[in-house]
């Protein structure tokens, strides 16, 4: 290594270690290869292959035709090149300081935080180096203006994943903090994070599910998802939990919880002291939720109107019966807010509107016309190509989900812990949030493959008309239901400039806040932290930077703005209170306590139960088959 950095790997290098990483080298590439194996998994990963492939060349043909915008770039590389070389040249030697770098990391780039990449000629001239390459890229593809928005999009992403993947933190021998690691260690961080890449390619679907916590520090029900209360109502789809009340008096109308079904509820329940949940009873709401099941190839054929049926009409239909109560308000999330908005609309159309006496919707896309870069996964060919899995396998693999899902902050959620739990052999923290993050759920093939082309590709939802549920057809634009909309600024699921236009559909009273940070934080954000705070603005104009021109910032947590939209407008009625209300007190019946057996469901267990049906079929296939033999010989015989 050249003189002058801070590591000298002389003394290590003997036939001991030269034996330990030719272990380690042929272990590695043996699961390299199976990750590749396992990257595009059937006819979805082949579609998102071609789809790649198509992108970058039609990205090259159009760069074909600008050879003065690759000269320019290719010449003020070469120039930063020579300067770089010569400055780290004088480094090395010790002449005089260092000069300033040609180019450093944006602030908010934390692979590159070590001392080492700062202060060590050979890692700041490994870190400028790539800074520059991935500069070059990033010119050439903001040159690129002949292509449709879509190819664009999808270019510049499959372009930033392959640049952030050949980064230097991303391999052992140019990264200082791996380095360190392994002098220090003797190379037993790389044998430790083999073990682990062994242990999570095993427990991976498609790609690779990087491991981002301690799973066995959770136990739901145990210390996480703990607010009492008990499961209340059933059925194939859902279970509904009751939560027990705080106060003595409770709202006369019940709140119903939609949360999403890609992943779990709990995400509104993880700990006492930042569970929405919890708050919501304190504040004196009945508050039910909806706990969705994680399904498996017996409900491929559930339909999006069958989760509205099963789920939230069932729900209110269920808490009738338990309270008393006509009506309820809704509270809904992600997904679970496009399922309200489509149920309120049905609702409507068939006459039943007063069932819900106002909604709120928390991170919910109604108007997909913007998607965020999820829309790369959802092209025509590559929604083609899902359609034929689903209807393979019968329901979508929530691992695959979470791998998507993951990519699009590829930085922060896989390579971060790519690097720390492979390369440096550390053992995830336990972290309730990415616990849950990674316990996700599988998706029916009936629904998924719906909402994909009628919702994301197509837009079909905001059209008058455009979904038709149990033979109604649905419209947003008459629903008279107050609503209540809030989205967060750094969303990267469900964006706010395109949540902001679910805004302009009904026709009843809205309200529309804006938190800050991102789709979990900025709505699990409890008032005991003063963080992130939110704005609003009595205004609804046309577009969302109009909007957010004339909004007003807000210290704090969104929370009590939203209960005090409830009480202020009398969807709750303060001066009609009735007595608490405990689960199991109404003609519904306790079926067991909270959090109750849907939601802890695994994907390994669903899959598992499905693998060992299958083999039953099998083996009952061939008992029968055996039978039929059998007796045919006897026939013969007797013949």
């Amino acid at each position: 290594m050249q003189s002058g950095s801070q590591f000298d790997v002389g003394p290590w290098i003997n036939e001991e270690w030269t034996a330990k990483l030719e272990m380690i080298g042929q272990e590695y590439q043996a699961l390299m290869q199976e990750l590749l194996t396992r990257a595009l998994p059937g006819e979805a990963g082949s579609t998102i292959y071609e789809d790649m492939r198509e992108s970058l060349r039609a990205g090259a043909q159009a760069l074909a035709f600008k050879p003065y915008a690759i000269y320019g770039a290719h010449m003020r590389l070469a120039q930063d090149q020579a300067r770089l070389w010569q400055q780290t040249l004088r480094e090395v030697a010790g002449d005089g300081e260092p000069d300033d770098p040609i180019i450093g990391p944006e602030p908010s780039d934390r692979r590159f935080k070590d001392e080492a990449w700062h202060k060590d000629p050979y890692y700041r001239y490994i870190m400028q180096h790539y800074l520059l390459l991935v500069r070059l890229v990033n010119e050439l593809v903001e040159s690129v203006d002949s292509l449709p928005d879509q190819q664009k999009r999808s270019l510049s992403f499959y372009v930033r994943q392959y640049v952030n993947a050949m980064a230097p933190t991303n391999f052992v021998t140019s990264n200082p903090e791996v380095m360190r690691r392994t002098l220090e260690t003797n190379g037993q961080n790389l044998i430790d994070g083999l073990k682990r890449l062994r242990e999570d390619l095993s427990n991976s679907a498609g790609g690779l599910n990087v491991a981002m916590t301690d799973r066995e520090a959770f136990r739901i029900g145990d210390n996480i998802a703990v607010t009492p209360g008990a499961v209340v109502y059933e059925n194939e789809l859902i279970q509904l939990i009751q939560y027990q009340p705080t106060t003595e008096q409770v709202f006369k109308t019940p709140l119903l919880v939609v949360p999403p079904w890609i992943n779990k509820y709990y995400i509104l329940d993880l700990r006492q002291d930042n569970s929405m949940m919890k708050w919501l009873v304190d504040q004196g709401h009945t508050v039910f939720l909806i706990s969705w099941r994680n399904p498996g190839v017996e409900q491929r054929d559930i339909t999006w109107a069958d989760y509205m049926q099963m789920g939230p009409i069932a729900a209110m239909e269920a808490i009738e019966q338990a309270c008393g109560e006509k009506s309820v308000n809704l509270l809904s999330y992600c997904v679970g807010g496009t399922l309200a908005a489509s149920t309120v609309a049905y609702l409507t159309s068939t006459r039943r509107a007063r069932k819900v006496r106002s909604v709120t919707y928390m991170a919910t896309l109604q108007d997909f016309r913007d998607p965020g870069e999820i829309g790369v996964f959802l092209s025509e060919p590559v929604l083609q190509g899902l359609e034929r899995q689903l209807e393979a396998d019968g329901y979508l693999d929530g691992r695959v989900m979470a791998f998507s899902f993951n990519l699009l902050r590829e930085n922060d959620l896989f390579w971060s812990f790519y690097i720390n739990n492979y390369l440096k052999g550390e053992t995830p923290a336990a972290f309730d949030l990415l616990y849950w993050n990674t316990d996700g759920t599988n998706l029916p093939a009936a629904t998924h493959g719906w909402y994909l082309r009628n919702m994301y590709l197509e837009n079909r939802l905001v059209e008058p008309g455009g979904i038709e549920l149990d033979g109604v057809k649905i419209d947003l634009r008459k629903i008279s239901t107050p609503s209540y909309f809030i989205s967060t600024r750094e969303d990267h699921i469900a964006k706010w400039q395109s949540t902001y236009y679910g805004t302009q559909l009904p026709k009843g009273p809205v309200t529309f806040v804006l938190g800050g940070s991102g789709h979990i934080a900025g709505i699990v954000n409890p008032p005991t932290r003063t963080k992130y705070g939110y704005w609003t603005n009595d205004e609804l104009p046309d577009t969302h930077e109009a909007w957010l021109e004339g909004a007003t910032q807000h210290e704090g947590s969104w929370w009590p703005h939203w209960q005090s939209w409830m009480t202020d407008n009398g969807y709750v009625d303060t001066d009609k209170q009735v007595p608490a209300r405990q689960p199991g007190d109404g003609e519904l019946k306790i079926i067991e306590p909270a959090p109750g057996r849907y939601v802890k469901q695994t994907i390994p267990e669903v899959l598992g139960l499905l693998e060992r049906a299958a083999e039953h079929a099998e083996t009952a296939a061939g008992g029968e088959a055996e039978v039929a033999e059998s007796s045919g010989q006897e026939l013969s015989q007797e013949k």
